[in-house]
């Protein structure tokens, strides 16, 4: 089934932005959103440059504000006549390690990562389920296959937390035509780890984010990309002794 109408959140960089790209060089319309309008902007010229077929309409959007996903997800869908596939991508990196004074910062990365996902998934279904079709896609990341230390304690536990609840939504889809697929990013680079000098496994963003788009276009349940080592990598995550895993982190 070809997704027409494809919805993307986090849109103005890094994983977002290039997802939009590799879609909207297969022929597909976007609706991007995301809270720096600029960004936005200039990855709509860019794409109407390369593929002037495609339709592209742009949002400001702070997924926090969970009144405006709503009515931003209701304004995309009416625009382009109906949505087939949203893409839960905003998210942040921020953390500290729990009770060493970085609360606001924790609770930042919970608010975003999971109850802004939580709000996104709401707003995607009731058009799904009105549609009585379409695709959800979380993203989320290797991180949710175990609770991790220091900085990424909180990450891990919000993107474990959006994993489980696509898979609720996924178990009473089971039998449906409404699709919903979790997927589990290794090390890509992206905004967000810009800043990292030399990850072990990192792979560039245009690479990484194929093997993203390959995924979610081939729908399963569950997958973890690039295929090759994270499937093995995060079969060892979960069975793997904590002290083991957290010398991996």
């Amino acid at each position: 089934m070809t997704r027409k109408n494809i919805l993307i959140t986090g849109a103005s960089a890094g994983l977002g932005a290039e997802m939009a790209r590799q879609f909207a060089a297969k022929g597909r319309d976007l609706a991007l959103a995301a809270r720096r309008t600029e960004n936005l902007d200039g990855l709509k010229a860019e794409i109407a440059a390369k593929h002037p077929g495609v339709r592209v309409v742009v949002r400001a959007l702070d997924v926090t504000d969970h009144d405006a996903v709503f009515t931003v997800f209701g304004e995309f869908r009416d625009e382009l006549g109906g949505l087939d596939r949203v893409i839960v991508n905003a998210g942040l990196g921020k953390g500290q390690p729990i009770g060493t004074g970085g609360f606001q910062a924790n609770k930042q990365t919970a608010e975003t990562n999971f109850v802004a996902a939580l709000a996104q998934c709401e707003a995607a279904m009731e058009i799904f389920r009105a549609q009585n079709a379409g695709h959800l896609v979380v993203i989320s990341s290797m991180s949710a296959m175990r609770g991790l230390p220091k900085n990424l304690t909180t990450y891990a536990a919000t993107k474990a937390g959006v994993s489980a609840l696509a898979e609720g939504i996924r178990a009473e889809m089971i039998g449906k035509p409404i699709a919903v697929t979790a997927v589990h990013p290794g090390y890509i680079r992206s905004e967000m780890n810009s800043r990292v000098a030399k990850t072990p496994l990192l792979v560039d963003t245009v690479p990484g984010v194929r093997a993203m788009v390959r995924a979610i276009e081939a729908e399963p349940g569950s997958a973890s990309v690039p295929r090759w080592p994270w499937t093995v990598l995060g079969f060892a995550m979960r069975t793997l002794p904590l002290g083991w895993v957290a010398r991996l982190s």
